[in-house]
């Protein structure tokens, strides 16, 4: 290890968790990560209008019109009408109606990203399909001891 790397490997241990912190930013993924972390919250907000919006409506014209929104258990035992209701009482609910719209949400979100990870990686092949391989070069010998048969054939 030269001097100059050891000055910096001491600097850097110097500096303890902030100088551990510089050197995960300076790796790059950081940023990465951020974009990763924005897009992904913009795509949430897209699936969750997908499903609420359109979805939820249509799986609530398939059920009879059933609101998943409004299946709720009270636990003070009384009955209200709608969840909104018996929240404006201060009723603790169990909102099971909202898990439901949840975990449709989580699939939808698990199959767009199954599809696009899909595309990507047909996108990717297609682009990394090497082409054709040439043989591998024979060493000089060979080719010299295949040029004398060769020769001899031809006499």
């Amino acid at each position: 290890m030269s001097k100059k790397e050891k000055l910096e490997a001491a600097k850097e241990k110097s500096l303890g968790l902030f100088g551990e912190f510089k050197e995960f930013v300076k790796r790059g993924n950081v940023l990465d990560m951020a974009v990763g972390v924005v897009i992904g919250s913009a795509f949430g907000a897209i699936v969750t209008s997908l499903v609420n919006d359109i979805i939820m409506p249509l799986v609530s014209l398939l059920t009879g019109g059933l609101d998943f929104t409004n299946w709720f258990v009270a636990l003070d035992g009384k009955a209200y009408a709608t969840l909104e209701e018996a929240q404006a009482a201060g009723a603790a609910t169990l909102n099971y109606g909202n898990l439901i719209s949840v975990i449709l949400n989580f699939l939808i979100v698990a199959f767009c990203i199954f599809m696009v990870v899909k595309a990507m990686n047909k996108f990717m092949k297609k682009k990394e399909e090497p082409k054709e391989e040439e043989p591998p070069k024979k060493p000089d010998d060979i080719v010299l001891l295949e040029q004398i048969r060769d020769l001899l054939k031809r006499k």
